[in-house]
């Protein structure tokens, strides 16, 4: 078994404290930004997937019912432990920490959803994200991931009467929360998740990197990858990029 280990970049609380974590799902909607991802997987007949930035593991765990071999690996105890506490958990193999704990696996796929990439807000940690993620995959394999296209400025979107939400804890106790971004500085935005529960106020500041296409397609030939297909998110037209790479033979 692999060893958890503190992750190369910072985990935002409310991914981190399970007060937030076990509120994750309730509040992420139906998931259907996951369809594609099987799809792209079953066209590259990869059988081997490790679900990287997998959060409470709805994606890796939708993998392993259908029969692939699945790592899942998350910089966030919190939404690992809600992960293996979720029917068929014991069909993955669950990994609290980052990109480098799979080097050497040598996966078929490495998936990233939920513009989680764009939680990487730091040069050095993307770099090193994508060397781990490259001596993980064999040769040929693929990185599949998305992304938020700058020019569509989604932040504008983030306001605390277009994302509020209201909800219940596990003991049943109503909860309430919204977003509202703090400071665009581009590439960087910074906003801010609220929650309310009976006892008191939660809060979470995240940071997200908007990367250009260019810039993506530049880091992942550098990390020595060769970009195969840039798609469209079907859950959202317009908005975000489905990168999928291929991995060089490096002999």
């Amino acid at each position: 078994m692999t060893a958890d280990v503190d992750p190369i970049y910072s985990v935002d609380p409310i991914y981190s404290d399970e007060r937030l974590a076990v509120l994750y799902d309730q509040f992420d909607g139906e998931r259907d930004d996951l369809d594609e991802y099987e799809r792209i997987i079953a066209e590259r007949a990869a059988t081997r997937i490790a679900d990287l930035g997998c959060g409470t593991g709805t994606l890796a765990l939708r993998l392993a019912a259908a029969g692939h071999n699945v790592i899942g690996v998350d910089p966030a105890a919190a939404s690992i432990g809600v992960a293996r506490r979720k029917p068929g958990a014991e069909s993955v193999r669950w990994i609290v920490g980052d990109a480098t704990q799979l080097v050497g696996e040598s996966v078929d796929l490495v998936v990233m959803t939920g513009n989680a990439v764009q939680g990487i807000v730091d040069d050095g940690a993307w770099a090193e994200t994508l060397r781990a993620v490259a001596a993980s995959i064999r040769p040929g394999g693929h990185f599949v991931f998305e992304t938020r296209v700058p020019e569509r400025r989604a932040w504008e979107r983030w306001t605390p009467d277009a994302s509020r939400q209201r909800g219940h804890t596990p003991e049943g106790r109503p909860v309430e929360t919204w977003n509202e971004v703090l400071t665009v500085d581009l590439p960087l935005v910074t906003f801010e998740a609220t929650f309310t529960f009976l006892d008191g106020v939660v809060t979470s500041t995240s940071v997200l990197r908007f990367r250009s296409k260019d810039e993506i397609t530049n880091d992942l030939r550098v990390a020595g990858f060769a970009v195969r297909e840039i798609r469209d998110a079907p859950d959202r037209p317009g908005l975000e990029w489905i990168f999928v790479a291929e991995r060089h033979d490096l002999r």
